[in-house]
């Protein structure tokens, strides 16, 4: 008997379901979590989206084992290049000093909880972030002003989709957030490694320079 192929998707086959997952990729980061279904058609047409989105200077990151995807811009010609830059379609995206504070916190508690054993998802409160990075912002007389401050720094994580707010039971108590996993693929090992240096470097910022002065850049 012939050894039966799997079937493959030609391009005008995948068309309506290509589309709708390029739209989602191009608007935001997917999570297996939050939609299998794309999920699955992304792995099934992964070659596909590559294949499509290579002509518009993107490329497609995916991690099947943290379960998260998203576009981001191909590097940039080496210096010395005859090839012509191409236009950005993902915009780099100046990061405030506290927001780059928070997010290398969040990464260095991640690196711990994923060394030790539990669960799988980092949840921390509000309260856990505050304690967080307070101990390296400046003093301030006004407590509420600070928290308010750091609270407006969380939501700007939360908008950026590093973390995302869970809902809570009967709507009371504080609130909650899990950091989301696709962090460890924009602050890497070797970042993690000057992360004592770096965090120097943020405190002296951040006691010399007003917090809203812009820093980092996100791509």
């Amino acid at each position: 008997m012939d050894e039966q192929q799997p079937d493959m998707a030609t391009p005008q086959e995948a068309a309506p379901d290509l589309s709708v997952l390029l739209i989602n990729l191009l608007k935001s980061v997917l999570y297996r979590d939050t939609d299998e279904q794309l999920w699955g058609t992304l792995l099934q047409l992964q070659a596909l989206v590559r294949d499509y989105v290579m002509v518009l200077n993107l490329e497609l990151v995916l991690d099947e084992a943290e379960g998260y995807a998203f576009l981001k811009s191909k590097p940039e010609p080496d210096e010395g290049s005859t090839a012509a830059p191409l236009p950005r379609l993902v915009a780099r995206r100046q990061l405030s000093f506290p927001v780059s504070l928070l997010l290398a916190l969040l990464r260095k508690r991640l690196a711990e909880f994923d060394a030790g054993a539990g669960d799988t998802r980092l949840v921390l409160s509000r309260d856990d972030m505050v304690d967080l990075i307070r101990v390296f912002l400046a003093d301030s007389p006004n407590e509420v002003k600070l928290i308010d401050q750091i609270e407006a720094t969380i939501n700007k994580v939360v908008d950026l989709g590093f973390l995302r707010k869970l809902k809570q039971p009967g709507g009371t108590g504080l609130a909650s957030y899990e950091v989301r996993r696709i962090l460890k693929a924009f602050v890497d090992a070797q970042w993690l490694a000057d992360f004592d240096t770096r965090l120097g470097q943020y405190q002296q910022h951040l006691n010399t320079t007003p917090a809203t002065n812009e820093g980092h850049t996100d791509e």
